[in-house]
């Protein structure tokens, strides 16, 4: 009985010993190894590949005569050549000569901006780059719906977004991965208070350019200062359109409104039509598109 008993007495002591093993890892942790399949046994997550690239290889614009560089070099002419976005002027250096240098812009840059084009021609546009499968796509569009021969006739906010959204829809059917850049609308009141100062840009202004800014430049009544702030309120709703449509494209960068609160000064304006930016205003442009496309993280 007492051997028996004295058995008895060491099993339970192994017993609790281990239970009370088990209830202090328990309590402090434990070194003990992790069971499989824990966190503890797994391999290190990779980082995610960032979503952004900094340095694009090739560059296609799409846009308006700003971007075709339009009064830049001559009265009423093109000239893509002082294009902030695909330009080989030394003087402004554009964009695509910023990110690929001058000789790889000239092999891997496309300029498919048109004089006078507006949101609707953008999905066109956007086709014909496709095409050429660049890693970056630049958009500098909506000037032209505001500016148009009456405040009344100007693009709808509505359809505005309806043709932007067609226009990166008709990029993604193609290019999913393709960059977007995206400069908001100059702002064209300032454009109009910038060259009124200068007698022959407002005639040159006579011949039909933004006339819903810029008829009867030096009448100030109440009618004329309502059409004015008309148009401004419509290109600021088409820069929140931007915004907006752009923010839901993982691989679409705005410029956070950069390029509307830009103060173009009479050096920055063409001196044919102290309108379209001159070469020095291309290159403040380009200035600004470089360090939205290189930039760590967007605009907020």
């Amino acid at each position: 009985m007492r051997n028996r008993s004295h058995r008895s007495r060491a099993v339970l002591a192994v017993a609790a010993a281990a239970l009370l093993g088990v209830a202090g890892c328990d309590a402090s942790g434990g070194n003990s190894p992790a069971p499989r399949g824990t966190t503890a046994n797994a391999l290190p997550s990779p980082k995610p590949t960032p979503s952004w690239d900094r340095s694009p290889q090739s560059v296609a614009a799409v846009g308006d005569s700003i971007t075709r560089g339009f009064d830049a070099c001559a009265v009423l002419t093109d000239c893509p050549e002082a294009s902030w976005a695909t330009g080989s002027d030394p003087k402004v250096r554009s964009l695509a000569v910023r990110l690929l240098g001058t000789a790889g812009a000239a092999e891997r840059s496309w300029n498919y901006a048109v004089t006078g084009a507006r949101m609707e021609d953008l999905p066109g546009q956007m086709a014909q780059a496709a095409t050429k499968k660049p890693e970056l796509v630049t958009v500098m569009a909506g000037a032209n719906d505001a500016c148009r021969s009456s405040a009344s006739a100007m693009t709808s906010v509505t359809d505005f977004r309806t043709e932007f959204e067609d226009a990166m829809q008709t990029l993604r059917s193609a290019l999913p991965k393709t960059q977007v850049y995206v400069s908001s609308v100059p702002d064209l009141k300032r454009l109009w208070s910038q060259g009124r100062t200068n007698p022959v840009g407002k005639q040159v202004w006579k011949l039909g350019i933004c006339p819903s800014m810029l008829d009867d430049a030096d009448i100030l009544d109440s009618a004329a200062t309502l059409r004015r702030a008309r148009v401004q309120d419509r290109v600021e709703a088409y820069n929140e359109v931007l915004r907006e449509v752009c923010a839901k494209d993982r691989h679409c960068r705005f410029d956070g409104g950069a390029v509307f609160d830009y103060r173009f000064g009479t050096d920055q304006l063409s001196h044919w039509d102290w309108f379209h930016p001159s070469k020095d205003g291309q290159a403040r442009l380009a200035e600004i598109a470089y360090r939205m496309v290189t930039a760590e993280k967007p605009v907020a």
